[in-house]
């Protein structure tokens, strides 16, 4: 089984340095099933390419301990695991590109976190489908190109099989490659090799830190990666998105109304406009993007007609709130076959935000770090691109009006940032031009004369 990394970046061959290999020789590892081998069929300065190979001895598999039978009488012989990649391409990145997958370069340390241009080929591999490749990889940012192999070239008539030859682009960090690869191969693997205990959970969270806990489908991974083991995946996912059990839905709502706004109800006052303005525009379907415990979702169900009203949040307790509120204070008739509700992050590519006229980021902004906002932006107005997006965030200038808060502070522990209004429309401005809308502010709650209103809306709009 074969996986190639290719760098296009400037000094291509620094990718031997990352890789910890000298691009002018064979590099040979010995494994417990077959053996590695690494190379490099081109070494330029505007291109170079790695290729790990894994030659499994199925024989050698089927004498070891142990050794799983196959299902018919020569299974054990014949089978994909010489060339499909699988949990033992894991095994192997992990042996030959175990430095570059901790994120190590002992020659080019400043390299080992420095985006690069790189496109990884994997000429088989095996996938439910098309599409399902997609959903685990563009949400990772990468560019996803896929063919299904025929089962038989020689004989079309035999039809597909179920391998692909699957190629992905992206500008990113070497490591966050190789642990998207060590993660999600074995995913798609059927028959993960070796034996699933409690420490594959600590192996599927650091691999995973830093991506996993958002990716759309993360459960999904998570079970296929730990075999349907059912304790183990509950105890990852648990891991993954740990969530107060006491208070739970106090805490969900401060993160939309910190205490300094309470008494002057700014919150009510955001969501009563969100929810005019989108009246005013009627739109025939909406997503409440950060939902959180469901309070713009019930009046829309409740004072719109909108057919379609969707809600996603990154946190699975905040929709389990949502749920139980929407169940309580909306009429069953007005929810069925309107309403959905799903967990997902705003900082990956997913297919299901997709195809709402309307978008809506109550409060959300701010609770990003700043250097995640490009992701964003280009996850709702570049991939999603609805018509008209809905964005609010406290104004930083009405600060200094909150008695109970200290100079520099931020009105909730959890805002990375708050902006004043022009830094708001500065944003706003350019993430307009760039993906075509036209964008109009608007203050929210009263006014002071020098520092603006406590709260700034943005809203974006264009043509179909």
């Amino acid at each position: 089984m074969l996986l190639s990394i290719t760098s296009r970046t400037p000094d291509a061959t620094n990718l031997g340095y990352l890789l910890h290999k000298n691009p002018a020789r064979l590099n040979d590892y010995s494994l417990n099933f077959g053996r590695a081998k690494v190379f490099f069929p081109t070494a330029r300065p505007d291109e170079c390419t790695a290729v790990l190979m894994i030659e499994v001895d199925p024989v050698g598999l089927v004498r070891s301990a142990g050794a799983k039978q196959g299902d018919w009488a020569l299974g054990q012989y014949v089978n994909d695991r010489p060339y499909a990649a699988s949990s033992f391409l894991s095994v192997g990145i992990a042996r030959a590109y175990g430095s570059a997958l901790n994120g190590h370069c002992a020659h080019l340390p400043e390299l080992a976190d420095a985006p690069l241009i790189l496109e990884a080929r994997l000429p088989v591999i095996q996938a439910p489908s098309e599409e399902v490749l997609k959903e685990l990889f563009e949400p990772l940012g990468y560019e996803v190109q896929c063919s299904r192999l025929p089962l038989e070239p020689a004989f079309p008539a035999w039809g597909e099989s179920r391998y692909f030859d699957l190629t992905l682009r992206g500008t990113l960090p070497l490591h966050h490659l190789l642990k998207h690869l060590f993660v999600l191969i074995p995913a798609l693997d059927r028959e993960k090799h070796y034996w699933i205990g409690p420490d594959e959970i600590d192996k599927l969270l650091a691999k995973g830190e830093g991506w996993l806990a958002g990716h759309p489908r993360r459960a999904w991974i998570t079970d296929r990666y730990l075999k349907y083991h059912k304790r183990l995946v509950r105890e990852a996912l648990e891991r993954l998105a740990p969530e107060p059990e006491e208070g739970a839905e106090e805490a969900v709502e401060e993160l939309k109304e910190p205490p300094v706004e309470k008494k002057i109800s700014l919150h009510e006052v955001r969501l009563d406009r969100v929810t005019e303005v989108l009246v005013e525009h009627a739109p025939a379907s909406i997503i409440d993007l950060g939902c959180g415990e469901g309070r713009l979702l019930q009046r829309l169900l409740n004072k719109t007609k909108i057919p379609r009203v969707a809600g996603m949040d990154v946190s699975s307790r905040a929709l389990e709130i949502a749920k139980e509120r929407l169940e309580r204070g909306v009429a069953q008739a007005k929810r069925t076959g309107r309403l959905l509700l799903f967990n997902g992050s705003l900082i990956y590519r997913d297919s299901r935000l997709r195809g709402y006229e309307a978008a809506a980021l109550v409060e959300v902004i701010e609770h990003l770090d700043e250097d995640r906002l490009d992701s964003l932006e280009e996850v709702v107005f570049a991939d999603a691109a609805p018509r008209l997006v809905v964005v609010t965030t406290p104004n930083r200038e009405y600060n200094v009006l909150f008695e109970t808060m200290k100079p520099g502070a931020l009105r909730h522990g959890d805002h990375r940032f708050e902006w004043t209004r022009a830094e708001f429309q500065a944003w706003a401005g350019r993430v307009a031009g760039k993906h075509g809308y036209q964008v109009t502010f608007e203050g929210l709650g009263e006014e002071d004369p020098q520092h603006g209103p406590p709260s700034q809306m943005a809203l974006f709009q264009r043509g179909t």
